[in-house]
């Protein structure tokens, strides 16, 4: 038996875009993946915002999610909290607001995003990027660009 590959951490530096533009996008790439996800957020005023934008963010679409207090939350493909633990068995682990990682081992990938405009979530990141390359995770770094992502580093 092959041990699990540890999970890749990338971190996607917010320049021209809001989270808001943002992230919607990335968790369709998710889920187009056939993977579940959590954005797991500093605050809760963060998730309700999250939890209304997902709905309403594109007249042509919207992403299936749930709060993590809802019942049946666990069935969803993407879930909204603030919590550590991985109810819905997600792939993927979005950090927004420079909420802490936690345990990362359960995920095949976990994505950081932060505002390049925001010194704090600078520094943030730059102390999760550390933590995880001491810890020998994969790490990455993508810089946003005129039309999509850039892999930096």
């Amino acid at each position: 038996m092959t041990a699990a590959a540890p999970c890749e951490v990338w971190f996607y530096h917010l320049e021209r875009t809001s989270l808001d533009q943002a992230l919607p996008e990335l968790l369709e790439k998710t889920l187009a993946r056939g993977w579940r996800a959590i954005v797991r957020a500093a605050g809760k005023d963060r998730v309700e915002h999250l939890d209304g934008w997902l709905w309403a963010y594109r007249d042509d679409s919207f992403l299936p999610h749930a709060p993590a207090d809802e019942p049946g939350a666990a069935r969803q493909p993407i879930l909204l909290t603030e919590g550590q633990d991985n109810p819905n068995s997600a792939d993927a682990l979005f950090l927004v607001d420079g909420a802490e990682p936690g345990d990362v081992t359960p995920f095949t990938r976990c994505v950081v995003m932060f505002d390049g405009a925001d010194e704090a979530a600078l520094a943030q990141a730059r102390r999760q990027w550390s933590v995880f390359r001491k810890s020998g995770l994969p790490v990455s770094y993508w810089k946003q660009q005129g039309r999509g992502w850039e892999k930096q580093a």
